[in-house]
């Protein structure tokens, strides 16, 4: 082992409820903010599925009847963006400080940097995408609640087709990226549980997503499963950042800070519905 490379934490974590995940990722950031952590790569799962809103994303967007009837749950993330189906899917967070030099730079340098981890990660899968300018002007999308309805400039397509769906933000002096990657399932779930004005605007809205959104399983026609995508994000990553993931845990302060921000803030509705 290359004692000079740098040191990251990789945390593994079972599936939970996605006020939990969002919890923890933020506690996280909290810990690394007070340099009690390492720059941390978490690979995790969702049970029961969720639906996750952008930061600032409306809540009107929600059919909360077809939410709960599906028993699905809601989220609102720390991070941009719009509505995704956390079904089975594999998440990644990066979570580090902004100086440093695997992730530092401008919001877009930083992604571009996690895109070339991400993207050498699937080359691992023999899955070969691409993250190109795509000249989008995101106001077009406005209106639109699906993340994985269109692809963004960078974003990660397969022949045109959105397969990682990644937002980031920023607090304390700490870089916090996360993003999904559907594994297989039907794509076309998360329509059921959002308005639209009309059944025309849902079945177009879904000719959309099957015609700019995969899962790994619709473009190579196998099952990946959690695992196998999970070793191949940490031979991506640790390839393409040159460090060395040292497979870890949550601290006691990240649990605690992440049991009070699920009280306080991720499972309680004036976060999930204050917009």
């Amino acid at each position: 082992m290359d004692t000079n490379l740098a040191q990251w934490r990789l945390i593994l974590d079972p599936p939970a409820r996605g006020a939990w995940n969002m919890a923890v990722d933020e506690a996280i950031l909290e810990s690394i903010s007070l340099h009690k952590a390492p720059p941390t790569l978490r690979l995790y799962a969702w049970n029961p599925y969720c639906l996750s809103l952008g930061h600032a994303q409306h809540i009107k967007d929600v059919n909360l009847v077809e939410l709960r009837k599906y028993q699905w749950d809601l989220v609102r993330r720390p991070t941009g963006g719009k509505a995704i189906l956390h079904a089975d899917e594999l998440t990644y967070s990066v979570i580090a400080l902004q100086n440093d030099p695997h992730v530092c730079g401008s919001i877009l340098d930083s992604y571009l940097r996690i895109s070339s981890a991400l993207l050498n990660s699937l080359a691992q899968l023999n899955i070969h995408a691409d993250a190109k300018y795509l000249n989008v002007n995101s106001r077009k999308e406005i209106d639109n609640p699906v993340c994985f309805e269109t692809a963004s400039n960078y974003e990660i397509t397969y022949l045109g087709k959105k397969i990682i769906g990644s937002a980031q933000s920023r607090k304390k002096n700490v870089l916090l990226q996360h993003g999904a990657i559907p594994l297989y399932g039907d794509i076309r779930r998360i329509i059921y549980v959002l308005n639209y004005q009309s059944e025309h605007d849902r079945e177009r809205a879904i000719k959309q997503l099957e015609r700019h959104a995969a899962t790994l399983f619709s473009i190579t026609g196998q099952i990946h499963s959690w695992e196998n995508v999970a070793q191949a994000l940490v031979r991506g990553f640790s390839t393409t950042f040159n460090i060395i993931l040292n497979l870890g845990k949550l601290s006691e302060y990240e649990i605690l800070q992440a049991q009070k921000l699920m009280s306080e803030k991720y499972a309680n509705n004036e976060w999930t519905m204050r917009i």
